[in-house]
């Protein structure tokens, strides 16, 4: 097909942004260099804000070269509701009760492993809580997984090289681990009504392998940083602000609700206005809401829902030139360049494709989820909360795909191999 003017410049900036996430470091040393215009070199270094400023710039580009009317027709035609709901479960599931409850279950299970320090609770961050995503989603398990992680090890004094391994395992683990369901993985969700894949379906030919591959990562970061671990004492888990067990069924229910009607954004935002009335009466028992790194990651989703919307001239044809073999390790890496929903998006808009083609499809999307910020909607919540534990206060892109490399291709064996 023969792309619009419009189409070649969403395409120009969609490159233009994902360079942009590569060099976000640069704005921060320019923000410390040059503090005359120390505001805009930090929101330029903010990687959360990239795509929802280029995003911005799209828009303008459009209203000049195709009119205000086509433009405010085209954001009229985006799918917003997955911005809304990342931000509202992202609030809900990191307040004081919550965490709380998800830290007990954490300490209880890692109890019951025979390992030293803080080996075993690691093990069961990156572990359970990704394979837990399944049940409330993957953006409240990277978010429960993140501040755990935040609190029990990020916090405390350990070398950058353990950070970023935590930070690899925990984006791909995240990224596979929800797909033993059909409605938690939004790659997953984007084909399953479209395609008939149930619940069934997805646990005979997606779950298992999922599960194999989440254990070994798992597995495998303890066994590596097992000295480092074992140093560690687990945080003793203070109790001196506990929540009122009523107060914390009704947050686990607001959970609950959010995630339940997670396809309907005027509940789930009932629900969550309803949850911050709640949080305001009983302010002493929450801690700071996260609502600035849950607005962050919002808009970051949002730029790459208006950006990503212009890339269907170039991406589909690509996808549907390959065998099944080549669109898994297509899929695989095209997902580091651009969120993988949207991929298995377009897939589901191919009418005819085998059932190898459509398993290669989404087995691909979710295996590279972990290889950068943008490649899976989680993945930015998780970078909020934890990139101010690292060097220069961001997610660096090599250091990140460096990490994710060994768990991607874990990920990639036993989706291709079992």
């Amino acid at each position: 097909m023969t792309p619009a003017t419009i189409e070649l410049i969403a395409a120009a900036l969609f490159g233009v942004a994902i360079l942009h996430t590569f060099s976000a470091q640069v704005f921060s040393r320019l923000e410390r260099s040059n503090p005359r215009h120390a505001g805009v070199w930090h929101l330029l270094g903010e990687v959360e804000v990239v795509f929802g400023f280029w995003a911005m710039v799209l828009v303008v580009a459009f209203v000049a070269t195709e009119g205000p009317k086509a433009a405010t027709e085209y954001i009229d035609s985006r799918n917003f509701t997955e911005p809304m709901f990342v931000f509202a479960i992202m609030v809900i599931a990191g307040t004081r009760p919550i965490i709380q409850t998800a830290m007990r279950l954490v300490r209880l299970l890692s109890r019951a492993l025979p390992l030293p320090g803080s080996a075993g609770l690691y093990f069961v961050v990156l572990s359970v809580v990704p394979l837990l995503g399944s049940f409330i989603t993957e953006p409240a398990a990277m978010t429960l997984a993140a501040l755990v992680l935040a609190n029990s090890l990020f916090a405390r004094q350990i070398s950058n090289r353990l950070k970023y391994a935590t930070l690899g395992v925990l984006f791909v683990n995240v990224s596979i681990g929800g797909t033993l369901t059909n409605f938690a993985a939004p790659p997953v969700l984007m084909v399953s009504g479209t395609w008939g894949w149930d619940l069934n379906f997805m646990l005979g030919h997606f779950g298992w392998k999922a599960a194999i591959a989440v254990l070994v990562n798992a597995a495998g970061a303890t066994l590596l940083f097992r000295k480092e671990l074992r140093r560690l004492a687990p945080t003793s888990g203070s109790h001196a602000n506990p929540v009122p067990l009523p107060l914390v069924i009704t947050h686990i229910a607001f959970l609950a609700g959010v995630v339940v009607f997670a396809h309907h954004p005027a509940m789930f935002m009932g629900i969550f206005l309803l949850f911050l009335g709640v949080a305001s009466a009983y302010e002493r028992h929450h801690d700071r809401l996260i609502l600035r790194e849950g607005l962050l990651v919002a808009f970051f989703l949002a730029g790459l829902v208006v950006l990503g919307g212009m890339q269907s001239w170039w991406l589909q044809p690509l996808l549907t030139r390959m065998t099944a073999d080549q669109v898994f390790f297509g899929a695989t890496a095209l997902t580091a360049f651009t969120d993988n929903a949207a991929l298995t998006y377009l897939g589901s808009l191919v009418q005819g494709l085998s059932e190898e083609f459509k398993y290669a499809l989404v087995a691909g999307a979710v295996t590279g989820g972990g290889l950068t910020l943008i490649a899976n909607a989680p993945n930015p919540a998780g970078g909020a909360i934890l990139r101010k534990y690292l060097d220069g206060g961001t997610v660096n892109p090599l250091g990140l795909v460096s990490a994710a490399l060994l768990p991607t291709l874990v990920a990639a064996a036993a989706f291709r191999f079992f």
